[in-house]
C-alpha cells in the first residue's frame, strides 16, 4: 500500500475544537490506496511544519495532506496554490504574529499543490458535498504549512496539498456557515480515495 501522512490542528483562536482534526482523527486508517498516518499540528507559525516535517522524515510518504479550519467558508475547499508570506490578523497558539515575512527567505512567491484539486473538488461534490478550489490559502499557519510542504516536497515524488474544512455547527455563531462532522468525514475519505 501506499503511505499517506494526513494533518489537522489544534484549535486555536479561542475555541475549543478544530473541525480538521476531529475529522482526521475519525478517518479509517486504510482508505483506497493508502494506509494513513494521522498527525496533529500546533497552529503555530514554523512549528506546524517542523511536526510535518518530522514525520516524513520517518514515513517516507508517497503523499502528504494537511487539512486545516477556514472559518466563514462553507464549502470543503481544496487549495490550489501557496504564497511565500506570513501575515497574521491574530496571534498564533505562542502568540507570533509576524507581518510582511516571507515563509522561506528567498523562496519563489508562490507554489502550486501537487495533489490533483481539480478531480477531488469534482469527485466531492459529485457525491452532493459543497466543494470548490480556492486560490488562497490565507496568509496564516495554513498557508504556512503548506507553501513550507510544497518548498520541501520540490523535485520528488511526494506529493503535496491542502484542504480547509469549514466550521462545526457548535462553532458557528451568529449563522456563519459551518458543516456536520460527518459530512467532512466523507469528503476527506472521498479526497483520499481520489489521489493516485
Amino acid at each position: 500500500m501506499k503511505k499517506l501522512l494526513i494533518t489537522g490542528f489544534d484549535p486555536f483562536g479561542g475555541e475549543s475544537v478544530n473541525p480538521s482534526w476531529e475529522a482526521v482523527r475519525r478517518l479509517d486508517t486504510q482508505i483506497g490506496k493508502y494506509e494513513l498516518t494521522k498527525l496533529q499540528i500546533p497552529t503555530v507559525f514554523g512549528e506546524a511544519f517542523q511536526s510535518v516535517q518530522a514525520a516524513m522524515r520517518e514515513l517516507q510518504p508517497d503523499a502528504v495532506l494537511c487539512i486545516g479550519q477556514a472559518g466563514g467558508r462553507s464549502s470543503i475547499t481544496p487549495e490550489v496554490v501557496a504564497i511565500n508570506l506570513r501575515e497574521a490578523a491574530i496571534a498564533d497558539n505562542a502568540g507570533n504574529q509576524p507581518v510582511n515575512q516571507p515563509v522561506v527567505e528567498g523562496g519563489p512567491a508562490a507554489y502550486f499543490a501537487t495533489l490533483p484539486v481539480r478531480e477531488i473538488a469534482g469527485a466531492v461534490r459529485q457525491a452532493g458535498i459543497p466543494c470548490a478550489l480556492s486560490y488562497s490559502a490565507g496568509t496564516f499557519v495554513c498557508n504556512d504549512v503548506l507553501y513550507s510542504l510544497l518548498h520541501a516536497c520540490r523535485g520528488t515524488k511526494t506529493l503535496a496539498g491542502f484542504i480547509h474544512v469549514p466550521f462545526l455547527p457548535e462553532q458557528a455563531k451568529e449563522k456563519a456557515p459551518s458543516m456536520p462532522e460527518e459530512t467532512i468525514v466523507k469528503a476527506l475519505t472521498i479526497a483520499v480515495e481520489t489521489l493516485p
